[in-house]
């Protein structure tokens, strides 16, 4: 990218963002969502999970009860222990998601006995949970993560948003919050590309092509599967 757009990219970031924060981003949305993430994986059929039902989620709430507690708004004096436990929280519900769609489609390639109906449902419960991962992850990697996102402490955007192009469209104050990023995931799901806003960095570009690549699989492989047998 020329520097002359870079620049025009990171004063628009500037822009739309407030420096002078003084309401840091709460965790509850995203601490709600991977509440449901935790129940998504319960639900699922016992040959979609590994070991014990409740292991996984046990260790997913361990993770975040200390996160909502000591940490309720992500600000900017954020501890490195608080945001590595955040990053591990959300790689263990990507590995458990992943885990359950190798499995899923291990069960539709090796048995001739599948129930249609639950695997529907199972395949609904990987989609939505990818969604909530990515949404996580776009989430933590935007800017240096929403500890540092508009504050002196960020780095160079990650995702370029609508409103960083356009400062008119949004409050002078703007900024995406958690909501914004899940938006994002759930429109690179559905599509398999970007939509209205676009991957910057290296790092953006590889999340979303890595949530397409297993969107794609869960739409394509396991739907047409379950079509077939219903």
């Amino acid at each position: 990218m020329p520097v002359s757009k870079r620049t025009h990219i990171n004063k628009a970031a500037s822009a739309s963002g407030n420096h002078g924060r003084t309401k840091p981003e709460p965790r509850w949305p995203a601490s709600l969502s991977v509440t449901v993430a935790v129940v998504l994986y319960v639900v699922l059929p016992n040959t979609l999970i590994i070991g014990p039902r409740y292991l996984i989620p046990a260790l997913e709430l361990v993770l975040l009860l200390p996160l909502s507690i000591l940490n309720p708004y992500r600000e900017v004096h954020e501890t490195k222990a608080l945001r590595f436990l955040a990053i591990g929280l959300i790689a263990l519900v990507n590995l458990a998601n992943f885990a359950s769609l190798a499995l899923l489609v291990y069960r539709l390639l090796n048995s001739a006995n599948v129930n249609a109906k639950t695997l529907v449902y199972a395949a609904l419960a990987v989609w939505f949970t990818n969604i909530i991962v990515f949404g996580l992850w776009f989430w933590e990697l935007d800017r240096g993560g929403p500890a540092k996102r508009n504050t002196h402490h960020e780095r160079n955007p990650d995702f370029l948003f609508p409103q960083m192009t356009q400062p008119s469209l949004a409050p002078g104050n703007w900024s995406p919050n958690f909501l914004d990023y899940l938006y994002v995931a759930l429109t690179n799901a559905t599509a398999f590309s970007p939509t209205d806003t676009m991957p910057l960095s290296s790092a953006a570009k590889a999340l979303m092509s890595g949530e397409s690549v297993i969107s794609m699989l869960t739409v394509i492989i396991v739907a047409a599967r379950a079509v077939n047998i219903l």
